[in-house]
């Protein structure tokens, strides 16, 4: 692994359990071993780093998604929206730590007064909502899924998904314990009801 994939992979577990403000590139360059010269050479600043973790985010993501259904084959679209929900919470836990820091304040603070962290930030939920709303066009077509605005729809799940992360990130609530309900809740939520006259 090149010395610049181990500063943002050091570097994001140490913004994801401590917090961006309370890590110090003193602490960054002991537990890397590398010089605080080296990481200012590669990222000039340590909020270069927090930009560059949250740019890389993506192209993880949809890497991810792409092995994870490359040999699925989904008969409807209500299938490929559960298949999209266990995608996520897969990924939640392969990834605990990038999942950690996009539920920290800090990300959306920056975001605020920093147009790359807000395109970064969007980039990825919107990578998120893009594969439910997929599966929620798919299976308007094929009849699975019901008359409903996809978007929004999918803005609704990404919602109920993450919020069971965040259970399960912060140790709230046996979040594995919540899949079926979850996936229950989805089904009645999106489910086709032809109107019988």
């Amino acid at each position: 692994m090149k010395k610049k994939e181990i500063i943002l992979r050091v570097a994001m577990q140490l913004f994801a359990r401590k917090g961006f403000k309370d890590t110090s590139m003193a602490e960054l360059s002991k537990t890397t071993g590398a010089a605080e010269g080296t990481i200012f050479y590669h990222f000039k600043t340590k909020q270069g780093i927090f930009l560059e973790i949250l740019k890389t985010a993506k192209e993880d993501i949809l890497f991810e998604f792409n092995s994870y259904t490359a040999n699925r084959k989904f008969e409807t679209g209500i299938e490929m929206m559960e298949g999209a929900i266990s995608f996520y919470l897969y990924l939640a836990g392969l990834k605990e730590d990038l999942f950690l820091l996009l539920h920290r304040r800090y990300p959306y603070e920056l975001a605020e007064v920093n147009p790359v962290c807000r395109e970064h930030l969007e980039s990825i939920y919107n990578c998120f909502v893009d594969i439910f709303e997929h599966a929620i066009v798919s299976g308007q077509a094929d009849g699975s899924i019901g008359p409903m605005p996809a978007r929004k729809t999918a803005l609704i799940v990404f919602t109920m998904v993450d919020g069971l992360v965040r259970f399960k990130l912060y140790n709230l609530y046996d979040a594995g314990a919540l899949f079926n309900e979850l996936i229950a809740s989805c089904r009645r939520m999106l489910k086709n009801n032809p109107v019988t006259g």
